[in-house]
Parts: C-alpha cells; structure tokens; sequence
C-alpha cells in the first residue's frame, strides 16, 4: 500500500494525514549527545485516534512537538497531508497549524483574563472569521463540549475539567483535521479524566477528525485505534486496540 491513496470529487484524499520519515531530534547536554527521537517512521491514518505512550523521557512528547510543528526535526521529514513541513515558510507553518491542528495540553493554556468564549473564538479571530461569526461558532463548540452556561466565566472560576473542555472547544475552533493532545488529563482527576477521553472519543466519531494523543493514562488505550509504544526515542512496537488486553480498574460505584 502507498502513503496516500485515491482522488475523490474535489480533490486528492489522502490516506495517511501524518506521515514521519526518518525523524530524528537530538540535543546536547554536558558535551554528549542526548537522541530524543531517533530516525521514527510513523503513518497515521485520516480519522484514526492513536495514543503516542511511553516513559517520561522516552521522546512521545518531541514527537507529538515535531507533528504539530512546534519543533523542528535535526533530520528528517514530517507531512501533514502530504505537505512537507519542513519545506513552509514561517508564514505557511503559522497557517498550517491555524487551519489544520488543534492543540490541547496538559496545563489547559487558556488565557486567565479571558472568558471561556474569548478563549475558544481566538482561533477563529487569527483565521480571519468575523466577530460575530465567531462568537456564534464559538457558543455552538461551548455547548457541544458542555459548557453552554459557562461561556461568560474566566478560567479561574472554573473546575480543571471545565477549563480542558474549553480547551478542547478552542482546539475544535478552526475545524482542524487533527487534533494534537498532549497530557490531556494529567492536572485531572479519575473521573474527570474519564470524562475528557470520553469527549475526545465522541469529537473523533462524530468529526472524523484525528486524534494523535502523548500520554501516560492507560485508560485512553481503550478509546484508541493505535497504541504506539516509544522507548529511548524509537518506536518500541505498534498495537491495534483489538491486540491489547489491559485492565485499567472501575472506580467505586460504577459498573464495569
């Protein structure tokens, strides 16, 4: 099978939106040579949700930096789309990552002065929608995550999970292809943690759209298409979900 496949009415689809090829980072520190990642190779399908898992230190989050285009790669090559990062202009980068990747972190990154509409429709001011366009998307994208009465409120009156649901609505701003999600519920609590993957799973259905997630929380295996394991910078092995038999527990009160 090629990288990417097929045309349809409008335009090329492609098969794999992610593809890394011989992606290497690596640093310098106290005059030795530290490999972050070391000549990875990864396809991600369109629609797909893979779980990038491994040790602290084991490179998933450089890697999760190089797709998004937060970092460049030493060596190597990374396309989105078939687009070869590497080859954009700062201008076609900053576009890129507008339109086409979402981003959510482990330590939410809303704007404290700002409510959680203000937050969500600032996406939208960058791509160039207008104000009232993007306060109606914006108020749309609050309610699907939950938060259609919290709109009004900053950050600091709201819960942790309420803050990464507002995280996620602003990743949604734009309708990216790809949604890049790194710790998503590391500052959360079980349950809410739970709910979070749970929302995340339902954007992937109900958008199509991916989701490439670095974390440690088993509990996302569940929800995932793909697991892939890095260690020592390199990937370890590939799982599909269907291969993997892991007991992550049921909280009190709840049914397994």
């Amino acid at each position: 099978m090629t990288a990417s496949t097929g045309e349809a009415t409008g335009g090329s689809v492609y098969e794999y939106i992610v593809r890394t090829k011989d992606l290497a980072k690596y640093y310098v520190m106290g005059g030795q040579e530290v490999r972050a990642l070391d000549h990875v190779a990864l396809d991600i399908r369109r629609g797909e949700y893979v779980s990038i898992m491994g040790p602290s230190g084991s490179g998933k989050s450089t890697l999760f930096n190089m797709i998004g285009g937060l970092d460049k790669p030493t060596k190597g090559t990374v396309f989105i789309d078939e687009v070869d990062m590497a080859q954009l202009s700062a201008t076609e980068l900053a576009w890129l990552r507008c339109r086409k990747i979402g981003y959510i972190f482990q330590t939410f990154n809303l704007i404290p002065v700002m409510t959680a509409i203000e937050n969500v429709t600032l996406p939208m001011v960058f791509a160039g929608l207008s104000t009232d366009e993007a306060l109606d998307k914006g108020a749309e994208l609050l309610k699907v995550v939950g938060l259609g009465d919290r709109r009004d409120h900053k950050p600091t009156e709201l819960s942790g999970g309420q803050q990464q649901r507002v995280a996620i609505a602003r990743a949604l701003a734009n309708d990216p292809a790809i949604i890049l999600a790194d710790e998503p519920t590391g500052n959360l609590d079980l349950r809410t943690g739970k709910e979070i993957i749970a929302l995340l799973k339902r954007m992937n259905e109900e958008k199509n759209v991916t989701i490439i997630s670095a974390t440690h929380d088993l509990k996302m295996i569940d929800v995932s298409d793909r697991v892939v394991w890095i260690r020592d910078g390199k990937i370890e092995r590939i799982e599909e979900r269907a291969d993997i038999e892991v007991n992550v527990g049921v909280m009190e009160g709840e049914e397994s």
